[in-house]
C-alpha cells in the first residue's frame, strides 16, 4: 500500500511536470507587460507566467507569516490550566466513574430524527456488544 501511494505521487508529479513543460513550449513567443509611467517589459510569455506565480506565492507567504507566527506563540506558550485542573482531569481511555454504565437497552432517539430504523439496528448491535464485567 505504501509502495503505491509513492508511485501515485510520482507518476501525478510527472505529469504535472511534462503538463507545465509542454505548456513552456507552446508559449516560447514574445510579450510585453505594461507597466506604470510607460514602462514595458518584453519576456518569453512562459517567463511572465512564471513570474506572475512567483509573486502570487510570496504574496501569500508574507499574508500567512502573522498567523503562522501567532500559532507558534499559541503553541510554546504553557498551559495555562492550574494544577489542582490538571489532576481532575481524566486521562484518556478511563472512566471517570467506573460505577456509571450505559443503558444499552433504552434507543437512542436522537440518532434516528426521522424514523428510519437506523435507531434500532444501532440499539440492536449495542445489545449485541458483551458489556464489561463488574
Amino acid at each position: 500500500m505504501k509502495y503505491a501511494l509513492w508511485l501515485l505521487r510520482w507518476i501525478l508529479k510527472a505529469a504535472i511536470f511534462f503538463t507545465l513543460f509542454a505548456f513552456a513550449l507552446n508559449n516560447q513567443q514574445e510579450a510585453s507587460v505594461n507597466l506604470f509611467f510607460g514602462v514595458s517589459w518584453r519576456a518569453p510569455l512562459v517567463l511572465i507566467v512564471l513570474a506572475v506565480f512567483t509573486m502570487g506565492l510570496v504574496v501569500g507567504v508574507l499574508a500567512m507569516v502573522p498567523r503562522w507566527w501567532r500559532a507558534r506563540k499559541v503553541a510554546r506558550e504553557p498551559n495555562k490550566r492550574k494544577p489542582a485542573e490538571l489532576d481532575a482531569v481524566t486521562p484518556p481511555g478511563e472512566v471517570s466513574n467506573p460505577k456509571q454504565r450505559v443503558d444499552l437497552t433504552r434507543p437512542i432517539q436522537t440518532l434516528d430524527p426521522d424514523n428510519t430504523g437506523a435507531t434500532a439496528a444501532l440499539t440492536d448491535t449495542l445489545r449485541s456488544v458483551r458489556s464489561p464485567k463488574s
